[in-house]
């Protein structure tokens, strides 16, 4: 996974200059024509954004925009690819024309459920649970 960091420009919801957009685009297409992209998205910036703190049964929420933009992801792509390695190549091709502030790319490895923890297994068959019966599957009515 491939997390894009916000900038303070994007946090105060400037838009990008034609030559970003156009060539992000063709980033983005090569990575479908590569076969890697499984999802990709850009997230709202500031005022559209909200942070729910949870510690034991207590719930606060704080409404954006927030002060640090540098722990704000501005967007993501979920790539499937062999190696770390290969996900940082990825990252490396970020296209940059005209840039005026940096960015940074974020390369994290996603869990399959093989790998993952057993405490975070259960919460993905939470997640199954309620996914087949939002469908009308149950353990004991499975798909066919």
């Amino acid at each position: 996974m491939l997390l894009l960091k916000a900038t303070a420009d994007y946090e105060a919801g400037r838009e990008p200059a034609p030559a970003i957009v156009a060539a992000l685009a063709k980033y983005n297409e090569s990575m479908a024509k590569a076969g890697v992209l499984l999802d990709m998205a850009g997230l709202r910036p500031g005022p559209e954004t909200a942070r729910v703190r949870i510690l034991g049964n207590r719930r606060s929420v704080t409404d954006g925009p927030f002060a640090e933009s540098k722990e704000l992801i501005a967007g993501y792509w979920m790539i499937q690819v062999k190696s770390q390695a290969e996900a940082i190549e990825w990252a490396r091709r970020f296209p940059s024309p005209d840039l005026q502030e940096e960015l940074e790319i974020e390369v994290r490895q996603v869990y399959d459920a093989a790998e993952c923890p057993t405490q975070r297994l259960g919460m993905q068959r939470t997640a199954t649970e309620h996914t087949e019966s939002a469908e009308g599957r149950t353990t004991e009515n499975p798909p066919q």
